[in-house]
């Protein structure tokens, strides 16, 4: 099942095995670094620093001594792009949660967890069945998290979000002020006229949308300091990311910072854009820039196949959940 699942998973994305490797996650280590204020899960990253100096490796099994069960973690102290441990296990399942209210992954007989140690319950049995999948394509040679968004949005959604609401929010309404939506190059200049028009045809439908969502029109600036949304329209954004579940409030979070956007973000999670569409937007003036003086190969199409995963995953990740 995990498998079919990758398949379906790896269709959404419209990408391939080898580029889901491009994907460059945020360091585990600053993301979960607030459970390191908890007593408990202080403990728990002193017992996994121990056992990993004993074993002298940078190991992501604990046997059934360490912690009084048999379970399997991504280290908080995991860096991004970086390998942790050679493949420990023979093949990924799914099983029922033993309160019966979700789904566990599961490292032939161990049961995954988060960094935080507690067992990885997935609401759904597709993002099950999917997280299952992204640990089942690891390669004998080591685990490479990075290539694994849906668990990290997982945990995300899980550990994070419950506990830092409101500074998500409000982080995201600090830095929609200066969106890549509304900064558009000046009519008037002769550097960017031709920029300014590809924005004009391919924003203002986005603007028109957001209009219709948000009852008031986002200002445009021209400046290269951007400007101040008016409060009516900050408002109504937040009270909308307010009404947002943990799992969609973590996917917005995730593809604001993919696509330099919350614009965006908020039309991918609605349905108004498609993957492609918010591709072309997110990056409209590096395509411009690319169509006049050629692509890097190694760079550009590496950074076009990363931001796809970036942008796939957030989306297929609440796909699962509420499907």
């Amino acid at each position: 099942m995990a498998a079919s699942y990758a398949k379906v998973i790896i269709g959404r994305m419209q990408t391939t095995p080898q580029n889901i490797s491009y994907v460059l996650a945020y360091p585990l280590s600053s993301r979960f670094q607030w459970l390191l204020k908890s007593r408990d899960y202080s403990t728990a990253a002193a017992e996994e620093s121990r056992i990993d100096r004993n074993n002298n490796s940078d190991v992501i099994y604990t046997p059934p001594s360490a912690l009084g069960e048999s379970f399997a973690t991504v280290p908080i102290t995991s860096a991004s792009g970086s390998i942790i441990g050679k493949r420990f296990y023979k093949k990924a399942t799914i099983r029922e949660a033993e309160d019966g209210n979700g789904w566990n992954v599961m490292l032939d007989y161990r049961t995954l967890r988060t960094p935080s140690k507690r067992p990885l319950k997935l609401p759904t049995l597709a993002l099950a069945s999917a997280i299952a999948a992204e640990w089942e394509y690891q390669l004998k040679d080591g685990i490479r998290p990075f290539t694994m968004p849906l668990m990290r949005l997982s945990c995300t959604a899980l550990e994070r979000v419950p506990l830092t609401r409101d500074k998500i929010v409000q982080k995201l309404l600090n830095r929609f002020h200066t969106d890549l939506v509304f900064c558009r190059p000046p009519e008037d200049n002769v550097l960017t006229s031709d920029v300014h028009v590809v924005h004009v045809q391919l924003m203002d439908p986005l603007l028109d949308w957001m209009e219709s969502q948000l009852g008031s029109r986002p200002v445009i600036y021209t400046s290269i300091f951007a400007g101040r949304q008016p409060k009516e329209v900050v408002d109504a954004v937040g009270h909308l990311l307010k009404k947002t579940s943990n799992w969609e409030l973590a996917a917005i979070d995730s593809l604001a910072a993919s696509a330099n956007s919350l614009s965006i973000a908020m039309a991918l999670l609605h349905g108004r854009l498609g993957v492609e569409e918010a591709m072309k937007l997110s990056r409209l003036e590096e395509d411009l820039q690319i169509a006049k003086c050629g692509l890097v190969e190694g760079g550009h199409d590496i950074d076009m196949a990363d931001l796809r995963v970036q942008i796939s995953s957030p989306i297929v990740l609440v796909d699962l959940v509420q499907n």
